[in-house]
C-alpha cells in the first residue's frame, strides 16, 4: 500500500464529520469545530450529535448512518466505550479515515485493550484508517485543517512552513507546537499518534517524506512495534532529501520503563535505535533545545554543510577559544587559512589573530566592511564547509545593523554552499530578517557550533543503503559446534583459520604435523561457549610430546568440569599470525531483526563497551562507518607507529556477516566471531573462533 496516498484523505480532507460535536467551550467535541471555523477551513464540516439540531451554527446529524455522502475524515470525541459503536453506524466505504481523541484504550490495561481491538475491527471492516486513539489529533497548517483539541492551537496562529512534526506523546506535542511557534518556525503538519492502533510514527514520516510542502521532519518517539516499516520510512525521507530529526526517549533502563508504562510502546534497545538513525541519516537530538535547534537549522539552510571544516570569525578571542573547544569535542576540524590569507588579514587588523579561530577584534565593529572583507578572504580558497561568526552584544546596536545585514546578504549571495551561523544578541525582528536571508542566529555560540556539527551527519550518510542479500547457500542447522560454525561462515565469505578435528592424541599429533609452526588445541562442543574458562584450550603447542600432552589435558579438564557436555573431538589449528583482535557478531532484536556488532576483541569488550551496531543488511560504506566510530579505530589505523590493519578486509567481513544474518533472519538467534584477527593492510582477516545459535536451539 502506498502510505502517502492511503493517508491523503486523513491529512487533506475535503469533508470532516465530528462525532460528539459540542457548542460548550472546553469540551473536546467543541474545539475542532471552533478551530476549523476560526482558521477558515474551506471544506464541509458535519457536526454529529443526536441531542441537538445544530452545533455552533452548523446543522447536525444524529449519527454517521445519517450521512448523505462519503466523508474523508471523522473525528471521534466520544467516550471509549461508545467509539466503536459510533463508527460502526457508518456504511462500509463511506469514511476514509478517523481521528480518535478519547483515552481509555490500550494504555489502561486489558479492558482498554479489548475496546481498542473492537474499534480496530470495525475500522478494518469498513476500510477506515485510524489515527489514535488517545491522541490530540493533527493539524495541516497550509490546508487549514485543525483536527485537534489541544489548547495550544487556540492561541496565536503558527505560520505555515516546511517542518512536519509528528509525536507519539500528546503532551510533548502540544509543548513542541508552542515552542515552534515561539521560535518562529513554520509547520506544514503537526501530528499526534497516541496509541498507534493503526497509523504510527513511521506511517507519518513516510507520508511527510512525499509531501511537497514538507522540507524537514521532526519526530518524537517513545517506541516502535514495526521495525521494517520504520526503516522504510526513514529511507524514504533520506531518498527524498528530507532531513529527519528524532528525539527518542528510553535511552536508559529507567527511561525505557517509563516509556512503556506511558504508551504501552516498546522502547527497545537504545543502541539499536542509535544504529538505525545513523544508518538511515536521521539525526538524534538528546535534548529539547537540540531538537529545535536542529529542526531550525535544516529548515533555514537551503543546504547543510557538506563537510566538517569550520571557519570561526569572532570579535572576542576568549569566545573564539570556547567555540574552538566545542568544535573539537563535536568532531569538527578548524583548518588555518593559507599563509597568504593570514598575511592579508594581519595587514588590515594588526592586533587580531589570523589563524582559526580568526579574531577580528572590536575593529570589525568600528570599521565597516572589515568583517565582510575578512570573511571573503578566508573563504576564497574553498577550504571551509561552514562558518560561525560571534558578534557578542554588537547585534543589539541598531547603528551597526546595516553592516551586519550587508555582511549576511553578501555572504549568502556569494557563498551559498557555505552555511552561516551568527551568534549575537539581535532583537527578534532583526533575527528574523537574518533568518529570512538563510542565516542561523543563536544567542549561545556553543549552540551554534554544536548545531553545525550535528547537521553534517545526514549528508555524510545520504547515499547509504542496505545491500541486497544473495540467495542463501544452505539452511541453518539446529545447532552448531565451533567447526560447523566456522564452515558456515566460510561459505558466507568470511575467512576462517584452517583446522582439523581429531578424536585421540595420535590424531592430534598427525594433524599438528601438517602445519608448520606452533598449533592451538581446543575442545569442540556445542555445549561449551567459553572454552578457556574450563581448561579447554591450549596455545602455542610445539612438538609431538607437547601436542599429545595438551590433547590429554583438554579431555581430562572438560570431563571433570563439564561431564554433561557433548564432546565432538578436539580441534587442531595453526597459531594465527599477529594482528588486531576484534569481535564481530549478530543478535536478533525483537523489533528490528538481526543487528550486527563490531568492536575490539579481548576480555574487556563487555566492560569498555567500545562497540558499534548496524541493522542487517548493509554495504561497505556503512561497514567502514561503523568501524570508524569506535575508539578502537585508532589502533586499527596504526597508533603509535604500528602498521595499519586491513580495515577494508574487516569491512568486507562485516558486510558478509550482515548478509548472512539477513538471509537467515527468521532462524538465526546470534553469531559471535571472537576473535577475528585483522592482519596488516592487504593481508586480510582470519576468524579464529565462532559460535552460532539458532532460534530453535536448545
Amino acid at each position: 500500500m502506498n502510505t502517502h496516498f492511503s493517508l491523503s484523505q486523513l491529512f487533506s480532507p475535503r469533508s470532516i464529520a465530528v462525532v460528539g460535536a459540542s457548542a460548550t467551550p472546553g469540551k473536546i467535541g467543541a474545539m475542532p469545530i471552533s478551530l476549523l471555523r476560526r482558521y477558515e477551513y474551506d471544506g464541509r464540516i458535519i457536526p454529529v450529535n443526536p441531542r441537538v439540531a445544530d452545533v455552533q451554527g452548523l446543522p447536525a446529524i444524529a449519527g454517521l448512518d445519517a450521512l448523505d455522502e462519503a466523508v474523508d475524515l471523522v473525528i471521534l470525541a466520544v467516550p471509549a466505550a461508545h467509539a466503536a459503536a459510533a463508527l460502526e453506524r457508518a456504511c462500509p466505504g463511506q469514511i476514509g479515515a478517523a481521528v480518535v481523541f478519547t483515552s481509555g484504550f490500550s494504555e489502561i490495561g486489558p479492558e482498554g485493550q479489548a475496546l481498542q481491538a473492537q474499534l480496530c475491527a470495525v475500522a478494518k471492516a469498513r476500510g477506515i484508517r485510524l489515527l489514535g486513539p488517545n491522541c490530540l489529533g493533527f493539524m495541516n497548517i497550509r490546508s487549514r485543517v485543525y483536527a485537534t483539541f489541544t489548547p495550544a492551537a487556540s492561541g496565536e496562529a503558527i505560520k505555515a512552513g516546511g517542518i512536519g512534526m509528528v509525536t507519539q506523546s500528546g503532551a510533548f506535542g502540544a509543548y513542541a507546537f508552542c515552542m515552534a511557534r515561539d521560535r518562529g518556525l513554520g509547520l506544514s503538519h503537526w501530528i499526534s499518534t497516541g496509541n498507534e492502533a493503526d497509523i504510527d510514527v513511521a506511517d507519518c514520516i513516510a507520508y511527510l517524506a512525499h509531501d511537497e510542502d514538507t522540507r524537514v521532519v521532526m519526530a518524537y518517539m517513545e517506541g516502535c512495534r514495526d521495525g521494517d516499516k520504520l526503516r522504510l520510512a526513514l529511507a524514504a525521507a533520506r531518498d527524498a532529501g528530507k532531513p529527519v530529526v528524532v528525539t527518542k526517549i528510553g535511552r536508559t533502563q529507567a527511561g525505557a520503563q517509563a516509556a512503556a508504562s506511558h504508551t504501552a510502546a516498546l522502547a527497545g534497545d537504545d543502541a539499536v535505535y542509535d544504529a538505525l538513525f545513523r544508518q538511515y541519516g536521521a539525526v538524534r537530538a538528546r535534548s529539547i533545545e537540540e531538537f529545535f535547534n536542529l529542526g531550525y537549522a535544516f529548515d533555514t539552510w537551503k543546504q547543510p554543510p557538506q563537510g566538517r571544516r569550520l571557519g570561526i570569525l569572532t570579535i572576542s578571542g576568549g569566545v573564539g577559544a570556547l567555540m574552538a573547544d566545542e568544535a573539537s569535542d563535536a568532531g569538527l576540524t578548524l583548518p588555518s587559512p593559507t599563509a597568504a590569507v593570514q598575511q592579508r588579514l594581519l595587514e588590515r587588523m594588526p592586533f587580531g589573530s589570523p589563524r582559526n579561530p580568526i579574531d577580528v577584534t572590536g575593529q570589525a565593529v568600528s570599521e565597516p566592511g572589515l568583517l565582510l572583507s575578512a570573511a571573503e578572504d578566508v573563504l576564497a580558497d574553498g577550504i571551509y564547509d561552514a562558518m560561525a561568526v560571534f558578534l557578542a552584544a554588537a547585534g543589539s546596536s541598531e547603528a551597526l545593523w546595516p553592516t551586519f545585514e550587508t555582511f549576511a546578504r553578501t555572504m549568502q549571495a556569494r557563498h551559498p554552499k557555505v552555511p552561516l551561523a551568527i551568534s549575537a544578541l539581535f532583537p527578534p525582528a532583526r533575527r528574523r530578517e537574518l533568518e529570512a536571508l538563510g542565516c542561523l542566529v543563536f544567542a549561545d555560540p556553543s549552540a551554534a557550533v554544536k548545531t553545525l556539527a550535528a547537521v553534517v551527519r545526514p549528508s555524510e550518510n545520504a547515499s547509504a543503503g542496505p545491500a541486497i542479500p544473495a540467495t542463501p547457500s544452505q539452511p541453518l542447522r539446529a545447532s552448531y559446534n565451533e567447526v560447523q560454525a566456522m564452515e558456515a561462515l566460510a561459505l558466507a565469505g568470511i575467512a576462517v583459520s584452517p583446522c582439523v578435528v581429531v578424536q585421540d592424541a595420535e590424531g592430534a599429533v598427525a594433524a599438528a604435523g601438517s602445519y608448520s609452526g606452533p598449533v592451538v588445541l581446543k575442545i569442540v562442543s556445542p555445549d561449551i561457549l567459553h572454552k578457556s574458562d574450563i581448561g579447554g584450550v591450549r596455545l602455542n603447542v610445539i612438538g609431538d610430546a607437547e601436542v599429545s600432552a595438551a590433547y590429554d589435558a583438554i579431555v581430562d579438564a572438560v570431563s571433570r568440569q563439564r561431564p554433561d557436555a557433548a564432546q565432538d573431538g578436539v580441534l587442531v589449528s595453526p597459531m594465527a599470525p599477529r594482528g588486531v583482535e576484534c569481535i564481530i557478531g549478530v543478535h536478533r532484536d525483537p523489533i528490528f531483526g538481526p543487528i550486527v556488532m563490531f568492536g575490539l576483541g579481548g576480555i574487556f569488550v563487555e566492560v569498555l563497551k567500545d562497540v558499534s551496531f548496524r541493522l542487517a543488511p548493509f554495504g561497505r560504506a556503512e561497514a567502514l562507518a561503523m568501524i570508524a566510530e569506535t575508539k578502537g579505530y585508532a589502533i586499527l589505523s596504526g597508533a603509535r607507529g604500528s602498521a595499519p590493519a586491513d580495515i577494508d578486509a574487516l569491512a568486507d567481513a562485516l558486510v558478509a556477516l550482515s548478509i548472512f544474518a539477513s538471509q537467515h533472519r527468521g532462524e538465526l538467534e546470534s553469531v559471535e566471531v571472537n576473535p577475528l584477527v585483522v592482519l596488516a593492510r592487504g593481508k586480510g582477516v582470519i576468524a579464529l573462533d565462532a559460535v552460532i545459535t539458532t532460534a530453535t536451539a536448545g
